[in-house]
C-alpha cells in the first residue's frame, strides 16, 4: 500500500521548481506515475510511505510539442500514447511509433512520459535508444537566486549508468529536443518474456534514408539498449553502410559487427545471438518503411551462407 502526507500538483514551471526545492529526502516526484508501483517492489518490504509527492502532471509548460527548423522538441509530459495518435510525430519521428506500441498497454501509453521513462536510467528503457538514434538533447530547469535557468545536455552524455543522470537536486526535466526524421524509415524491435508489458531485454533502434532511386544508403542510424549499462549509439556500422549499395549481404556483415558490444552481466550469449538478428531485422523494416526495394529472399539466404 501506498501513503503519503502531502501531495502537491504544481501549475507552471516555477511553482514545479519551487515545490522541489523544498522536497525532502523521503518525498517523491512523479508525472505519469507508471513507475511508482515497480519503484516500491524494489524494497520487498511492504508498505511504502512518501512524506510529500509532487505531481507534474499539470504543469502548463510540459505539455505538447513544437516541430521548427528540422527540430522537434518535445515538453515533458508528452506521452508514449502520443506517438501513435499524432500523425506529425509519427512522421517526424517514425521510429517512435513502433516504440511505443511494444511499450506496455494502452493505459499505461496513456500515462507513461517519454522524459520519466528517460529519468529512470534504466539499461532497458525503451525510450532512451531512439532519443540516442535521433541526436536527443535533455532540457534541464532549476532555480537560481529566484530565477529559472536552464540548461541542455545531449541524451549521450544525461545517462551515465544504470539509474543514474546528470540531473540534479532541485532539477527538472522540462523538454527533450530530437533531430526530425521526416523522410527516413523508422524500426523498433525488443525482445523480453513478451512483447510489450514487459522490460526489455534487448532492444534495437534504425532509422534509414535512402538515394532517390531507394538502391543506396544516403543516411543511417542505429541504437542498442539493454546490452550493458546505458544504451550505445553504432556509428561505425552506420558510417560502414553510408553511401553504399543496399544489399543483403551487406546488411548481413554489418549485424555481426554489435555482438562484440554486449557487456551485460547476465545471459551474454543469449544477448549476442539476439543482437544479430534484431540490428539486421531493423535495417531492413526501416528500408521497407521508407518504402526501399528490398532485395530477394534467396539474396538473403545467399548473404547468411
Amino acid at each position: 500500500m501506498f501513503t503519503f502526507d502531502h501531495y502537491l500538483c504544481p501549475k507552471d514551471l516555477r511553482e514545479a521548481l519551487e515545490m522541489i526545492e523544498r522536497l525532502p529526502e523521503d518525498g517523491k516526484i512523479i508525472a505519469g506515475a507508471t513507475d511508482v508501483v515497480p519503484y516500491a517492489r524494489e524494497g520487498r518490504g511492504g508498505d511504502i510511505h512518501f512524506s510529500t509527492i509532487v505531481d507534474l502532471s499539470r504543469v502548463d509548460e510540459f505539455r505538447g510539442y513544437e516541430i521548427a527548423k528540422g527540430k522537434v522538441r518535445l515538453n515533458a509530459n508528452v506521452v508514449f500514447q502520443d506517438f501513435l495518435e499524432d500523425d506529425e510525430l509519427r512522421a517526424h519521428l517514425p521510429c517512435m511509433p513502433y516504440c511505443a506500441i511494444w511499450f506496455a498497454d494502452d493505459q499505461v501509453r496513456e500515462q507513461a512520459t517519454l522524459a520519466g521513462n528517460i529519468a529512470n536510467a534504466s539499461p532497458a528503457a525503451d525510450g532512451t535508444p531512439p532519443l540516442l538514434a535521433m541526436d536527443a538533447e535533455v532540457e534541464i530547469a532549476r532555480l537560481v537566486d529566484g530565477e529559472v535557468r536552464y540548461r541542455t545536455i545531449s541524451i549521450d552524455a544525461f545517462v551515465h549508468g544504470p539509474g543514474k543522470t546528470r540531473l540534479e537536486k532541485g532539477e527538472l526535466i522540462c523538454a527533450v529536443t530530437c533531430r526530425s526524421m521526416k523522410g527516413y524509415g523508422g524500426s523498433f524491435q525488443k525482445v523480453g518474456q513478451r512483447r510489450s508489458l514487459v522490460i526489455s531485454k534487448v532492444s534495437a533502434v534504425a532509422l534509414v534514408k535512402t538515394s532517390a532511386d531507394g538502391r543506396t544508403f544516403e543516411d543511417v542510424r542505429l541504437a542498442l539498449g539493454g546490452i550493458g549499462p546505458v544504451p550505445v549509439r553504432l556509428t561505425d556500422i552506420e558510417d560502414m553502410l553510408k553511401g553504399q549499395a543496399i544489399t543483403r549481404r551487406l546488411i548481413a556483415e554489418a549485424s555481426v559487427i554489435p555482438a562484440d558490444r554486449v557487456a551485460s552481466r547476465s545471459r551474454v550469449e543469449y544477448r549476442k545471438r539476439v543482437v544479430r538478428g534484431f540490428v539486421e531485422a531493423a535495417i531492413e523494416d526501416a528500408l521497407v518503411a521508407c518504402g526501399a526495394p528490398m532485395p530477394t529472399e534467396e539474396q538473403r539466404e545467399a548473404a547468411h551462407a
